[in-house]
């Protein structure tokens, strides 16, 4: 990554109801990634009428429901709840509603809204597990790289949704497709977009009661390879937005085929887990291991507990759990005897280790002395040289010409 090309996190996000001091979850000045863009931007002023003029005046946000889905960092949220805060006139602005899969995401908005100076109850933050309102008068759509995502979540709406409902999309030019706006318009209704502006364009949906979807296809399940040891031929449950939703990833393929073996009592845990499949495979290959989830999507927690169960059954004792890595708020220091790992090294549209040295920090500080963290990634990424520099040693399990497999030893 040229981190000197990328946006200061310091830049102001200047809106017409204020400007706002962003940040991502968790700051790290390392990075310098912006935690807003043109589309939020071109969003914001559209509502307020400062954009778009053909496209008429001010949206009214008094008193009505709005709901805001995918906001990444909490722009969109921290600048329409200042709108509901700074409303004098008529009915009070109904706090926005963020609904959201990222546990990064919403820990940005928190912490965007305290530096704001809004109240407690200035928005209410949802996941994309939660039940949605039942009334939606303004729905705002952060397009979502994924478009699986964006298909179940539409669908997850469309119900709350009524012929005078605004509904009004935003992303940069590279992330609306012609598929996008198909979702929107088989599943809404009408839709057309607007001309770009700086890189970013909106999308304009007009509800239509009568429009039959069809049924939400998600989640989406699959067998296994037979050919992977322990979980060969096994059902992985894919809820929308998880990596890899349609197959089996080569590189927890790769994984899979070195899986080491935990002593019954051993607490195992599946970082980053996706769907499951790792940590669903070592419990099967480790009968008596303490199997643990962790992931910061809500999608891929609701996976991997619906992978485990279809495998294990629904009494088979394990965690789930929403938190970023291994900090504090997802297990206690040294609690932990063995940590199973494929980090991402992508965080929306950029390429960044951010992600992988906090899972392999927070996976030092949750292992037991003793304990060991195996990691699969790209033979390129060079993640030998981070494990070395933590964990003062670190040993190739097994490699390809594509990926390695690399363990360290707490100690």
């Amino acid at each position: 990554m040229n981190r000197l090309s990328t946006p200061t996190a310091a830049t102001p996000f200047t809106t017409p109801w204020g400007t706002f001091d962003l940040t991502r979850f968790p700051e790290d000045p390392r990075e310098r990634l912006r935690a807003w863009d043109a589309a939020d931007e071109y969003l914001l002023r559209h509502l307020a009428g400062e954009a778009d003029s053909a496209q008429g005046g001010a949206t009214e946000l008094t008193g009505r429901t709005v709901v805001v889905l995918g906001d990444r960092w909490g722009a969109l949220t921290t600048a329409l709840a200042a709108t509901s805060a700074a409303a004098s006139t008529g009915a009070p602005t109904a706090a926005p509603v963020q609904i959201g899969d990222s546990h990064l995401g919403r820990q940005a908005t928190l912490a965007n809204l305290a530096r704001s100076g809004a109240a407690s109850d200035a928005a209410r933050l949802l996941t994309t597990r939660d039940t949605p309102p039942e009334r939606i008068d303004v729905l705002l759509v952060r397009v979502p790289k994924s478009l699986a995502l964006l298909e179940d979540q539409l669908h997850r709406l469309a119900p709350a949704l009524h012929p005078g409902t605004v509904v009004i999309g935003t992303g940069m030019v590279t992330e609306i497709h012609t598929s996008t706006l198909q979702l929107f318009e088989r599943i809404l209704g009408p839709t057309r977009t607007s001309l770009a502006t700086r890189k970013a364009r909106l999308i304009f949906c007009t509800p239509d009661p009568a429009l039959d979807p069809g049924p939400n296809p998600w989640p989406h399940t699959y067998a296994l390879p037979g050919d992977i040891g322990p979980a060969s031929g096994r059902t992985v449950v894919n809820h929308a937005g998880t990596f890899c939703a349609e197959r089996l990833d080569i590189g927890t393929r790769f994984l899979l085929g070195h899986l080491p073996v935990a002593a019954p009592g051993a607490r195992v845990v599946d970082l980053g887990c996706g769907n499951g499949v790792v940590g669903t495979a070592a419990a099967l290959a480790s009968p008596g291991a303490e199997l643990v989830f962790v992931d910061e999507s809500h999608q891929a927690v609701a996976s991997a507990e619906a992978t485990f169960r279809a495998n294990l059954g629904p009494d088979a004792p394990a965690e789930f759990l929403t938190a970023d890595a291994l900090g504090p708020d997802a297990v206690p220091a040294g609690s932990v005897d063995l940590v199973l790992n494929n980090p991402p090294f992508h965080s929306h549209q950029a390429t960044t280790d951010a992600t992988a040295w906090r899972m392999f920090t927070g996976a030092r500080r949750a292992l037991r002395p003793g304990g060991e963290l195996w990691v699969v990634g790209n033979r390129h990424l060079g993640y030998h040289v981070k494990l070395r520099r933590l964990f003062g040693n670190c040993e190739l399990v097994a490699g390809n010409p594509k990926f390695v497999v690399l363990r360290a030893v707490r100690r």
